[in-house]
C-alpha cells in the first residue's frame, strides 16, 4: 500500500477544533528574497529562490501570478523592497480575508538569526528572527510578532504553507507552532491543549535547519540558490504525489546527498497525519 492516502478535510478533537484545508479556495503568495547587496552579509541565492518558487507554484499548483507578492532587493525583480515595514505590511496582506480551505503560500529566503527572549515564552530563552533589508536601522521581526500576524486569528481550515530558506540561520522553530515530526512521522515535542499559541488553522512549517545549525546558500548548476527550497522544488517536482513524511524524508535525504548537513523541520500547528497527501 502507498504511504500517500487521499486526503481528508478531517476535524479531529473535542468538539471543533480544528480542520484541514482543502486548498480549493482562493490562492495567495508572498514571496521575500534577500539577497543584502553590498553588504558584508551578502548573500547568493535568495532572489532565485522567489523566482524559482513563483515558477513552482503557478506551474504547479494553480497559484495565479495577480496574486502573488515579491518583496526583493532587486528592482528587476520586484518594485517592493523588503524593508520592516513592508515585509510586516505585506504578510498582513497575506491573511487578509482569508477563508476555509484557501490556501495561502509564504517563503522566506534571507537571513535569520537569535535574540533573547523577551517574554519568557521560549524553553531556550530565544527568540528567532528574520532580518529586514533595513534591520539595521529598523530592527528584526521575531517568532512571535510573525505567529500574531499569521497564525493566531487565522480561520478554521484554512491553509498557510510557510517555508524558510537560505542563509535564515537558526529557523527551526520561527513560527512558534506546537508541532514537530520526526523521520518516523511522529510528533516530536507534546503540545499543552491550553496553550495560548494554539490554533484551530491548518498551518505546515518546513524550516530549513533546525534551531541549532544554519541553512546553505549554494549552487546548483552555476545557479545560487538556497539548499533548501532547491531541494523542495526538485523532489515535488520529480514526484508531486508525495505524503507529508516522504517530502520531509525526500528533501532531507536530498540534501544529504549533496554535501549538505542541516536538517529540515517539518511543523504545524495541529496534529496532522502525516501519510496523507500534501499539498499547497
Amino acid at each position: 500500500m502507498s504511504s500517500t492516502e487521499d486526503f481528508s478535510p478531517a476535524v479531529t478533537g473535542e468538539g471543533v477544533q480544528w480542520a484541514y484545508s482543502t486548498c480549493t479556495g482562493n490562492k495567495k503568495a508572498l514571496l521575500i528574497g534577500i539577497n543584502y547587496f553590498g553588504t558584508s552579509a551578502e548573500l547568493g541565492g535568495c532572489i532565485n529562490d522567489v523566482l524559482n518558487l513563483r515558477k513552482f507554484i503557478t506551474e504547479r499548483w494553480g497559484y495565479d501570478n495577480s496574486n502573488i507578492v515579491a518583496l526583493t532587493d532587486d528592482k528587476k525583480v520586484s518594485q517592493l523592497a523588503p524593508t520592516k515595514a513592508n515585509i510586516l505590511a505585506q504578510l498582513k496582506e497575506l491573511v487578509k480575508g482569508a477563508q476555509q480551505n484557501d490556501a495561502l503560500f509564504l517563503c522566506y529566503s534571507g537571513h535569520g538569526t537569535q535574540i533573547r527572549d523577551k517574554d519568557g515564552n521560549e524553553i531556550d530563552g530565544q527568540d528567532e528572527v528574520i532580518c529586514p533589508v533595513d534591520y539595521k536601522t529598523a530592527g528584526y521581526i521575531d517568532d512571535d510578532v510573525l505567529h500574531e500576524i499569521l497564525v493566531k486569528d487565522l480561520p478554521m481550515g484554512c491553509r498557510l504553507t510557510v517555508i524558510f530558506d537560505a542563509s535564515c540561520c537558526n529557523s527551526g522553530t520561527a513560527l512558534d507552532l506546537l508541532y514537530t515530526y520526526g523521520p518516523d512521522g511522529r510528533i516530536l515535542n507534546g503540545a499543552n491543549p491550553d496553550d495560548p499559541k494554539k490554533s484551530p488553522a491548518d498551518v505546515i512549517y518546513l524550516s530549513g535547519c533546525r534551531d541549532d545549525q544554519t541553512s546553505d546558500d549554494t549552487e546548483y548548476e552555476g545557479r545560487a540558490t538556497g539548499a533548501l527550497s532547491h531541494a523542495f522544488v526538485d523532489t515535488l517536482t520529480k514526484q508531486p504525489e508525495q505524503s507529508y513524511i516522504d517530502m520531509l524524508k525526500n528533501t532531507r535525504k536530498f540534501l544529504k546527498k549533496n554535501g549538505h548537513t542541516q536538517i529540515p523541520q517539518l511543523s504545524s500547528s495541529h496534529p496532522i497525519d502525516t501519510r496523507l497527501q500534501f499539498i499547497i
